[in-house]
């Protein structure tokens, strides 16, 4: 079997401007900070907003790598569930992104240390930010990693230091809840059967000329669901509307084709 190169890191994927969905993520990005700003928001807020559609996207791409279409329609799901409530933290929505990033294997590499103090250090932070459950999917998802017997496991003892990290003090009260953002986790929730289910994956990875292991992607899915009911039963919904505008378009491709 082809192995992936040690030396790369399985957190860089980097947007390719010749991909349609690349530079529509750019796009939306754009439009989504530009509208916010239109509506009344500050400029942080209306980056933020951006931030939230584009963190949709990406984390759609790890959730359902074969299909594109799935991150484009979850980009302006979320700028919409952020405009009525408040934007989510962008710290906690990075983390919960590379979190499955690492689980998913779509880099097609093995996390390297650096990408482990990464990891740690955006678990850290969402930790400081009140933003508990963001903070402590990065552990979650190496210890998860661990458990595959393939190319792409997580080194021993990883998640226990990452998921120290994620529990850290908080030093704030987090961004909470709102009423759309609860609606979103609850609708994506209603959906998890489906988007759990077993399914075929046939993309290759990034840097590795091997295919995404299914069945990691599997485990990305239920920690997707995992992270967005703890969000729910903790009232941290706000900081998961990446997460939850990526696992409720999932859910509805999948349960559209009878998954």
């Amino acid at each position: 079997m082809t192995r992936p190169s040690p030396a790369a890191s399985a957190l860089a994927r980097p947007l390719v401007p010749s991909l349609p969905s690349n530079r529509l993520a750019a796009g939306g990005f754009v439009v989504a900070t530009l509208g916010a700003r239109l509506l009344g928001r500050s400029w942080r807020e209306a980056l933020e907003v951006g931030g939230a559609a584009f963190l949709a996207w990406a984390t759609a791409r790890e959730l359902d790598p074969d299909h594109p279409g799935t991150a484009n329609a979850a980009l302006p799901v979320a700028a919409l569930v952020a405009l009525p409530g408040g934007p989510p933290d962008p710290l906690a929505g990075l983390a919960v992104l590379s979190g499955l990033r690492v689980l998913a294997a779509t880099v097609g590499q093995r996390p390297t240390l650096p990408d482990l103090i990464a990891l740690a250090g955006q678990a850290a932070l969402a930790a400081r930010r009140g933003e508990r459950v963001g903070a402590l999917v990065p552990g979650v998802a190496l210890a998860l990693s661990a458990s595959r017997a393939d190319p792409f496991r997580a080194p021993a003892g990883a998640a226990g230091l990452v998921g120290a990290a994620g529990l850290l003090p908080s030093g704030g009260v987090g961004r909470g809840r709102s009423l759309a953002a609860d609606a979103l986790t609850l609708a994506a929730l209603g959906l998890a059967g489906a988007l759990t289910a077993p399914e075929i994956v046939r993309s290759q990875c990034d840097r590795a000329p091997l295919s995404i292991p299914a069945e990691r992607v599997r485990l990305a899915r239920w920690l997707a669901v995992g992270g967005l009911r703890a969000g729910l039963l903790g009232g941290q919904t706000r900081s998961l509307i990446p997460l939850g505008s990526a696992a409720l378009l999932v859910g509805l491709r999948r349960a559209r084709r009878g998954t």
